[in-house]
């Protein structure tokens, strides 16, 4: 018999009923039923009720002890009467009669409840993470999140790739966003960069004459919080193929996903292939390139129909190059007149100037513009909008870059108003054919787009002969529910496409050598065609958990202000370590508020 278990508090079953087992685990819950107590004890695997009667000699030991102390029992496991069978539990038709026990980590008072899901202020639970992890939704988030990965490995052994790991201090790279720094020690003066992604070692190793590469791989970036989002380091499923077009990469993500989502949820899963959306047209039809495609609704172009309409207002912003466009929100004729005022704000609330609609009714249109519109101009938008009786349109009028941005904010808006989202669905989409180029606000400078070592669609003939913004690029996101789980691309692996793509940016020769060196010199001496993609572990591990916080499914994650509460991070430095690493910290200089500025 083990010192500590013969079972664990989900092995337990009625056929062990006259067996003598040991376990061990902490106090879940204690119950005091007319002196005979019943504990709930809890480890990895689940719980099982233990029964302490009077007559047990450490029986008056019970009164110090606290939830979450750590005990072992031995004792003999009987049937329950048929009437305190508990069927929620696995071990619920049994129970543990103690005949001894043991502590074995004494607990004093808990800062928050266990047993009970109850509201704790999310800074107290990063505090005390260990303590949060002993709960049952956040623990199974964790196992899930283990499984996932084991799958993703396992998925993709099987289809011939290999694992490999690339280095963590390394380079920085501007990848888009602040690079994690570490002085150098050796090398006074100098830093390493911790990895934003492994983008230039996973080309690297295909340069090499590998095939087919993946990992799970820690990336590091300096960038603010969000739901979707952990500041500081996130994982991801890093994968680069050779003598691979993009449909390939489709193809071999669209079977992983179709592994995984399979076998870790029990909703409707969209199957393959997915639906292919290009960037432009997703923008115009939904203000955004991670549309969620639960919601019906998008937006269509009206523009035409208000030029030159008595409605000023739109006409005004058509005439001065502004466009027009409809959201159709079915069956709302019902609702109060509430409900339009506080969309209007809504859309105010995200840079509108304003945001008009029409109802239409078996008895007409319900609208303050309606007025201003033809009874042409009126059909027309009907039967442009499909709209039916009870259905309405809102209209958003401005220049069309803040007509998408606001009509982004609004669409995802309005359909959870009216709960127009399927929450038992997954639906996929990938996001294609990305700009190359587009122009800097300021300055009107042409610069790239997205991601500068794409290839271009069209090679070098599209290089020399287009107009650079009219240049698409080999390059994908794919998108789940509105949340963006992953960039791709086909890699540029021609240095004469490379140096002609960054000459459009604005690069010389010697930029690219200085800044790529290791890279470019590599694709000199022969690069074969390749392409990668890197999908989020951490937001696929929160879709299929169903949670709204990436922080649920990670162990130990920062807060919103990138601080490990837990372990007290970041941290002063002593100085001693300051001296071996050459170093000066020079404090921001905090500004007198009776202070004029010079």
């Amino acid at each position: 018999m083990s010192k500590y278990r013969t079972h664990t508090c989900a092995d337990l079953r009625k056929g062990d009923v006259g067996e003598t087992v040991r376990l061990s685990g902490w106090i879940h819950s204690v119950r005091d039923h007319g002196g005979v107590i019943f504990i709930d004890l809890r480890d990895h695997y689940g719980l099982t009720q233990i029964v302490v009667d009077p007559a047990c000699d450490f029986y008056q030991e019970l009164e110090r002890w606290r939830v979450e102390t750590v005990v072992c029992f031995e004792g003999k496991v009987i049937a329950r009467t048929p009437e305190t069978v508990n069927p929620k539990l696995r071990t619920g038709e049994i129970e543990v009669a103690a005949a001894a026990m043991e502590i074995l980590g004494n607990a004093e008072q808990i800062p928050f409840q266990v047993a009970k899901e109850e509201q704790t202020p999310e800074a107290m639970r990063l505090k005390y993470r260990f303590l949060d992890l002993r709960r049952e939704k956040l623990h199974k988030n964790i196992i899930l999140r283990s499984d996932v990965i084991a799958a993703m490995r396992t998925h993709l052994w099987g289809k011939g790739f290999q694992e490999f790991q690339t280095p963590i201090l390394t380079a920085s790279s501007p990848e888009g966003a602040r690079d994690y720094l570490v002085p150098s020690r050796l090398h006074p003066g100098k830093f390493y960069a911790l990895p934003q992604a492994p983008q230039q070692f996973k080309q690297l190793l295909m340069v090499a004459g590998f095939d087919k590469y993946f990992q799970i791989a820690p990336c590091f970036r300096d960038e603010d919080a969000r739901a979707d989002r952990s500041p500081g380091e996130f994982y991801q499923l890093d994968m680069e193929m050779s003598f691979v077009t993009q449909d390939d990469i489709f193809t071999v993500i669209e079977d992983l996903f179709d592994d995984i989502f399979a076998r870790f949820c029990n909703k409707k899963v969209d199957q393959a292939p997915f639906i292919r959306i290009p960037y432009l047209e997703a923008m115009k039809r939904f203000g955004t390139d991670k549309p969620d495609l639960r919601n019906p609704l998008e937006m269509i172009d009206v523009t035409e129909v208000f030029r030159g309409c008595g409605f000023q207002a739109f006409a005004g912003v058509v005439e001065k190059g502004g466009v027009v466009r409809a959201i159709k929100a079915p069956k709302v004729a019902d609702k109060s007149r509430k409900f339009f005022d506080d969309m209007i704000k809504f859309a105010q609330s995200v840079g509108a100037k304003g945001m008009a609609y029409i109802i239409w009714t078996e008895e007409g249109e319900k609208s303050p513009i309606a007025k201003f519109l033809s009874p042409e101009a009126l059909a027309q938008l009907k039967a442009g909008g499909g709209v039916e009786n009870g259905d309405a349109l809102f209209f958003l009028a401005d220049k069309e870059k803040e007509v998408i941005s606001i009509g982004g904010n609004v669409i995802p808006e309005l359909g959870r108003q009216l709960e127009l989202l399927d929450q038992d669905a997954f639906k996929f989409c990938w996001i294609v054919d990305f700009p190359m180029f587009e122009p800097d606000e300021e300055t009107g400078k042409i610069g790239f787009s997205h991601n500068p070592f794409s290839m271009p669609q069209g090679g070098m003939d599209a290089l020399l002969n287009k107009d650079p913004l009219d240049i698409l690029a080999y390059q994908y996101d794919i998108v789940c529910n509105g949340v963006e789980l992953s960039s791709g691309a086909i890699r540029n692996h021609r240095p004469d496409i490379m140096y002609k793509a960054f000459e459009i940016a604005g690069y010389g020769r010697s930029v690219v050598d200085e800044k790529f060196g290791g890279m470019i010199n590599a694709f000199k001496l022969g690069a074969p065609p390749h392409g990668g993609i890197a999908p989020g572990v951490d937001r696929i591990v929160m879709l299929l958990a169903d949670e709204p916080n990436i922080r649920e499914v990670i162990a130990f994650p920062f807060n919103q202000q990138a601080q490990d509460l837990m372990m007290n991070a970041p941290a002063e430095a002593g100085i001693q370590q300051l001296r071996e690493l050459h170093l000066q910290v020079v404090m921001p200089k905090k500004h007198n508020k009776n202070e004029k500025d010079v």
